[in-house]
């Protein structure tokens, strides 16, 4: 495929998946004496359970100002400024916690994400590609993979990530509703409408599928006997939840809207 159709932008809907923060009080990090457990501040952390993330920033500060090689403050800390549309900042304690020995798959998916939304898409897809790799059984490391592969037109290498993300998990309404841009992005729009039409048959009020079956319906043009989707794609903003089950504040809205960030 050229170029200019691997450029080309899509008519279709598709919802930015959650960034997750799955990395909690303990942690288990590699250092040179063996495996060292290292726990963040409680009391800290509780302002980032209740999304109070002003607070949550101001404490984790200074947290790591006192405790410097703190992995997890530094981790908690991006998360919050990236929470409040930080972003450099948040790569900077993203890359600081990396540094110190974090390894967590969720850290690089946070990371790799951060960067994709900073438009630096090499630096994502060598960390998402990471998030794969150590996390690669957590259906939202192949998703999110696939988001990076499909904004720089790696369609195939989206397809199978976006394939393996739904083995894991076939019921995820947002990896559906990409496989679909995907297929459509593919020149493959019988499966993309069958995608959709599949998804708006399960999940009634899941708009996107439904606006993109009528997108792909009403503008396609034939590119090099490919029939592709010409509109460009409209991109909410980041939608980000904390699924830390030991956290002393769990945050319930799974999936819902949090703090809204012009990323594309």
């Amino acid at each position: 495929m050229s170029e200019a159709v691997n450029k080309r932008s899509v008519s279709l809907v598709l919802l930015r998946p959650a960034i997750l923060l799955l990395s909690i009080g303990i942690a288990c990090i590699a250092s040179a004496g063996g495996v060292e457990q290292q726990v963040c501040d409680v009391g800290a952390d509780y302002y980032l359970g209740v999304e109070d993330y002003p607070e949550a920033i101001r404490l984790h500060t200074e947290v790591v100002r006192k405790h410097p090689d703190n992995v997890l403050a530094h981790y908690h800390l991006g998360f919050a400024q990236g929470m409040m549309g930080n972003r450099t900042a948040e790569v900077r304690e993203y890359q600081r916690a990396e540094s110190l020995g974090l390894r967590n798959w969720d850290l690089f998916l946070n990371m790799g994400l951060a960067q994709l939304e900073n438009g630096d898409l090499n630096a994502a897809t060598e960390k998402l590609q990471r998030a794969v790799l150590l996390g690669g059984n957590h259906s939202e490391s192949h998703f999110n993979l696939a988001l990076v592969y499909e904004r720089r037109g790696l369609l195939a290498d989206a397809e199978r990530e976006m394939l393996a993300s739904l083995k894991l998990d076939p019921g995820q309404p947002d990896a559906r509703n990409l496989m679909g841009v995907i297929y459509a992005e593919e020149g493959k729009s019988q499966r993309a409408s069958l995608v959709w039409r599949e998804l708006v048959h399960d999940v009634p009020e899941y708009e996107p599928a439904r606006e993109n079956l009528g997108l792909l319906g009403n503008q396609v043009e034939v590119v090099r006997g490919e029939t592709v989707a010409v509109t460009p794609l409209r991109r909410p903003p980041s939608k980000r939840f904390d699924t830390n089950a030991n956290r002393i504040c769990q945050h319930p809205k799974y999936g819902g809207d949090r703090h809204n960030s012009s990323r594309e």
